[in-house]
């Protein structure tokens, strides 16, 4: 199987990383009177947006929000412009459960270009160094071991990693030179897709904070060719897959109808997947509601530890267990 074959058709515009979006991509400023415009609804839950290339995080939220006609939208981790993939956007109340997708695991295919290093760690930069020479598929392979499980790595100087106050990319397009300090990440799995001599392609597994781009530029360094992303696709986002995913186009007919589509939703609670759920009564869920302690009875109550409580199968709110009661951190009015 070749590398065109293995890469997506709208992952091979070149560029990736996780830095501030460019203006361009931005919807225009709607200027005049819109008489016709309905008025905004409640929408709860996620909708996971397959991104394509080109369109920024911020556009994709508002693409959502006008499609669905919803009051409030934000998503769970920013996609640069030049990636595609998973987006997970919340709508309604589900915009309480981002921290939750935001600190879990994520998955990527990318590419890498042999022999240049650039200043972005990506197709994007400038070359600042450059090799005459391509790895073999088991030079590749031979080091990623070195980059799997528990690592340190150094941000990328264009990345969003605060510097006494500072985001690094403000620092670095202004000509300061930033030293960024190594970070603890940990990368569950780094394995070789295809590879052409000049370019390879990688599948990557890992937790938060972790950059692809310093990784294709440190498995560079460690064999001696340089390298940058030239492509990078997200295809998992904590719980949310490829299979999840909605297009750009399935929200535009959802728009054209006025309805929400079966399927295009995900619940809010979702989110909370690596959570343990408590079912509650009646009263205890008044009182969570109320933003007060609940006594949780029975023998299958949780003893210790964060867990989401439910009534009748709707999510009620999100707290801690300590001594038999549940404190409620976040409450949720989902009706149920």
């Amino acid at each position: 199987m070749t590398i065109d074959e293995l890469q997506p058709a709208d992952a091979r515009a070149e560029g990736a990383g996780a830095r501030q979006e460019p203006s361009h991509g931005r919807r225009p400023r709607d200027r005049g009177p819109h008489p016709d415009r309905p008025k905004r609804r409640v929408v709860n839950g996620w909708c996971v947006l397959d991104k394509p290339v080109g369109m920024t995080s911020t556009y994709a939220v508002a693409l959502v929000k006008r499609a669905l006609n919803a009051k409030k939208a934000g998503h769970a981790g920013t996609l640069d412009p030049l990636a595609s993939g998973i987006l997970p956007i919340a709508l309604g109340e589900a915009t309480k459960t981002v921290p939750y997708v935001m600190d879990g695991r994520k998955a990527y295919v990318f590419t890498v270009a042999w022999g240049v290093e650039t200043d972005t760690d990506d197709a994007e930069g400038k070359p600042v160094q450059a090799t005459n020479r391509t790895p073999s598929r088991e030079e590749v392979e031979a080091q990623l071991p070195r980059f799997t499980g528990t690592i340190e790595q150094v941000p990328p100087r264009y990345s969003a990693v605060k510097i006494a106050g500072e985001r690094a990319y403000d620092l670095a397009r202004d000509g300061e030179v930033v030293e960024l300090k190594p970070r603890v990440v940990e990368v569950d799995r780094l394995e070789v897709m295809a590879h052409d001599g000049e370019r390879t392609i990688l599948r990557a597994e890992c937790g938060k904070g972790t950059y692809v781009r310093a990784l294709a530029r440190d498995i560079g360094r460690a064999i001696g060719c340089l390298g940058h992303v030239s492509a990078l696709r997200r295809t998992r986002v904590g719980p949310f897959e490829e299979g999840n995913a909605v297009s750009v186009g399935d929200l535009q007919e959802a728009g054209a109808s006025g309805e929400v589509p079966p399927g295009l939703l995900q619940p809010v609670a979702i989110a909370l997947c690596d959570l343990e759920a408590v079912a509650v009564s009646r009263d205890a869920a008044g009182r969570l509601l109320r933003g007060q302690p609940a006594i949780l009875r029975g023998r299958d109550a949780p003893i210790e530890g964060r867990v989401y409580a439910t009534y009748n199968g709707a999510l009620v709110a999100v707290g801690d267990v300590e001594k038999g009661e549940f404190l409620p951190h976040r409450v949720f009015s989902l009706g149920g």
